[in-house]
This record gives structure tokens, C-alpha cells and sequence, in this order.
């Protein structure tokens, strides 16, 4: 397993777990406050999971169609947004009764969740986007002139090819596969590469 995926799975875990604790505490939240408002048995325990599934379940649809390169529908950014305020604004209630601070901090969860939810769905988007970038067959006259074409469409694809796997794809060694990178960082950055060692 690379550093980048221990990183990532790491990210995803943790984030996982983030959003699974925001979430417990957002529900009792907004029970709390259908039950105060006249909701009981499978109505108040649903109810929470109508406003936090809504942002989970728009979020999916936004995830889908950003994958399979399709404009996003706008009743699901709708359905979003309606869901974002809906548990911010049902926290903030919950905690309303103990002033300002008691609100913001009942509002706490339904924020980590939905930053929580987001980031796990952008991890999702943008672990597609690597292999794009990495299995564009650039052939040029020479391995090391390959690996600065695969290095920079990395680059530009925002997720940078590490050395390791350069130098394992392209059978270089990883001291000139650095040397590679270097220059073409230097020549990215408007320099001219300062010793270009054979």
C-alpha cells in the first residue's frame, strides 16, 4: 500500500467517522425538537432522517452525474440546499433556548456533517481523475522526455504523479526521475532549468 493511499483511506476513515458522529448527535437534535413540537413515535424518529438522508441523498445524485460528466439536475441542487438549511436552521432551534452560544453550538453537528459529507463526496470525484491523467498514452521521442509529459499532464490535472511511481512506470531511477521534476517545476515556474545533469 503507497503513502497515498494509506493518506487516503486515513482521510476517508476519519471523515467517515466525523460525519457518523455529527450525524448521531444532529439526530437527537432534531428529535428533540419534533418531539417538543408535537411529533411522537415513528414520526419524530423519521423526521431526523428525512432532513440529513435529503443532503446525503442529493449529494449521491450531484456525485453521479459530476462522474459521468452530466450537468448537475437542479432539483438536486435544490434538494440540497433545502436539506442544508433545513438541519442548520432545526439545530440552531434546538439550542435557541440557551441564547446564542447555546445555538451555535447545537448548530455544530448539522455543519460537521454536511462539510463531512462534502469532502467524502469531492475524495470520491477527484479519485477518478488520477487515473485520467496517469493513463493518457504520451509517447514522446524519449523516456525522459515521457516523463516530463506525464508529470506535467499530472500536474495539470492537479493530482502530481509521485516519483516512486514514475520512476517504476518509466524504469528510470528515482534520483533522475527528480531531477526530471525539478526541471519541469522550474520551466512551469517561468526558469530555465539550472544544470541539467545526463
Amino acid at each position: 500500500m503507497t503513502g497515498d493511499r494509506v493518506i487516503r483511506f486515513t482521510t476517508a476513515a476519519v471523515v467517515c467517522a466525523v460525519a457518523g458522529f455529527a450525524a448521531v448527535v444532529s439526530y437527537s437534535h432534531i428529535y428533540g425538537l419534533g418531539r417538543a413540537h408535537g411529533q411522537d413515535g415513528t414520526a419524530a424518529r423519521l423526521l431526523p432522517l428525512s432532513v440529513d438522508g435529503l443532503i446525503l441523498a442529493a449529494s449521491l445524485v450531484l456525485l453521479h452525474e459530476a462522474r459521468n460528466d452530466r450537468d448537475a439536475p437542479g432539483l438536486a441542487r435544490l434538494m440540497l440546499w433545502l436539506g442544508i438549511g433545513a438541519t442548520i436552521g432545526a439545530n440552531l432551534s434546538y439550542g435557541a433556548g440557551y441564547g446564542l452560544l447555546g445555538a451555535l453550538i447545537s448548530a455544530w453537528p448539522a455543519v460537521a456533517f454536511i462539510g463531512a459529507v462534502e469532502i467524502v463526496m469531492q475524495l470520491v470525484r477527484r479519485s477518478r481523475g488520477p487515473r485520467a491523467a496517469t493513463s493518457v498514452p504520451v509517447v514522446p521521442g524519449d523516456v525522459e522526455q515521457a516523463v516530463r509529459a506525464a508529470y506535467a499532464a499530472s500536474v495539470a490535472a492537479g493530482q502530481p504523479l509521485s516519483q516512486r511511481a514514475m520512476a517504476e512506470r518509466f524504469g528510470l531511477s528515482r534520483r533522475r526521475v527528480g531531477q526530471l521534476v525539478t526541471q519541469v517545476t522550474a520551466s512551469g515556474n517561468g526558469h530555465l532549468p539550472g544544470n541539467e545533469e545526463a
